[in-house]
């Protein structure tokens, strides 16, 4: 079977061959150049040129209708707006498109080569310059204004009562952050991160056991570096990289004890964090209330992508970025709406950010607002426990600002907090 289809295409190459001659014996017996062209021939390619409009406008035609409207509903307030933007954006590229490419075909059939014609050559007007710019300048001009509208609307200033929540991303995971009953979070540095502390959240214990596993760390090099010097063992290579090594580790030491402790709504930032809420998994929003995202990462950058909200932002490292929406439709109407029970809204990763990226996603939950705030009850605090809804007590004055004062740094930071 195989040497039967290797006679088939040899054999197709060699009539392909000889047809290649006979057309050349042809020419030369017709006495013609192989770039001169017939007027039949020019006439019956102008021709076709109208043919493929018809079928091409056709084809698109079909294309459209078949597969127009691919878009599920959008599911939150400003969701509609960016569908008419994108819808209005579409329908000026579908004019512009059949304009220019029906002046393509039809001015080639009407133009096509005739050894009687000559083409009329000016060097300049006016008004088709004017034409060919005002035009495409002004309707620029309108989807941008449009769209700068648009992206106002979903990052301008959320509402005083607008739900805050902190979303975090690392390769390859999302934390999600809810402020406790104090409405402030608490603070966070990226020096803090550890095991137990994936987002960095500042509090005293946690930056007495940041600098006690530090100290560790710093002993335990000391101690190799010492004993190399008394029976000197190890490479020289390998003694540099232990100094560098106690010179970051001791960098990294000195920033967290020039962290300072501030004051945010009268309440310390070390403190406020307390109550925080730290969700995996899944994220839980309120239906027909505004929600503030704000969004940060500990990596690479990231892309946070709701495409039923159609919202999406990227996750700068050390750049906090913020967008906000209210949702519409909770997940119980949508799943009714789709035919589907088994749907879930999503947010994913939009931005490659390494091997497993297809894996970074968790689900959106949208419920009426009395599920949201019983679930949000459930959920455990930074701290472990459920915060109690009190306001928090007297700090001391000697380690912390008077919180009559506005927002500034402690005297003396963490040095003076571990003093204490």
């Amino acid at each position: 079977m195989k040497l039967l289809i290797l006679l088939v295409v040899v054999l197709g190459i060699i009539a392909i061959a000889q047809l290649t001659k006979v057309y050349e014996l042809t020419r030369s017996l017709r006495k013609t150049r192989e770039e001169e062209i017939s007027n039949a021939d020019n006439k019956m390619n102008a021709f076709l040129m109208i043919v493929w409009m018809i079928a091409f406008f056709a084809g698109v035609i079909y294309l459209y209708v078949r597969y127009g409207d691919y878009l599920p509903e959008a599911a939150s307030e400003h969701g509609v707006k960016v569908d008419q933007l994108m819808n209005i954006n579409i329908i000026l590229i579908t004019i512009v498109f059949f304009i220019v490419n029906y002046l393509l075909f039809t001015l080639s059939y009407r133009f096509y080569y005739r050894k009687d014609r000559r083409a009329r050559f000016f060097a300049h007007d006016s008004r088709y310059e004017m034409a060919w710019t005002l035009i495409p300048g002004v309707t620029m001009a309108f989807i941008i204004v449009y769209g700068l509208i648009t992206w106002n609307s979903m990052t301008g200033e959320a509402s005083a009562d607008a739900i805050q929540i902190e979303v975090y991303s690392k390769q390859f995971d999302w934390t999600v952050r809810y402020p406790g009953d104090n409405k402030t979070f608490g603070a966070s540095d990226f020096n803090l991160i550890g095991g137990t502390n994936a987002l960095g959240m500042v509090t005293r214990d946690g930056i007495r056991e940041k600098l006690d596993t530090l100290d560790a760390e710093i002993e335990a090099i000391t101690k190799q570096l010492e004993n190399n010097k008394s029976m000197p063992i190890m490479p020289e290579a390998w003694v540099e990289s232990l100094e560098d090594k106690m010179y970051r580790l001791q960098r990294h030491k000195q920033r967290i004890m020039d962290l300072s402790e501030n004051k945010v709504n009268g309440l310390s930032q070390w403190e406020a964090g307390a109550d925080d809420r730290i969700v995996k998994g899944e994220l839980h929003i309120p239906v027909g209330k505004e929600v503030e995202f704000i969004f940060r990462s500990q990596d690479v950058i990231h892309s946070a992508y709701m495409p039923h909200f159609r919202a999406q932002m990227n996750t700068v490292p050390g750049v906090p970025t913020r967008f906000k929406m209210t949702p519409t439709i909770t997940t119980a109407e949508m799943r009714k709406k789709m035919d589907n029970d088994e749907f879930d809204y999503l947010l994913l990763c939009n931005k490659v950010c390494g091997a497993a990226h297809f894996n970074m996603q968790i689900k959106v939950i949208v419920e009426d607002e009395a599920s949201y705030q019983a679930w949000l009850a459930s959920q455990k605090t930074f701290a472990g426990a459920e915060a109690p809804a009190t306001e928090p007590a007297a700090e001391d004055s000697s380690s912390k600002p008077d919180s009559t004062q506005k927002a500034t740094a402690a005297p003396a930071g963490a040095t003076a907090m571990l003093k204490n």
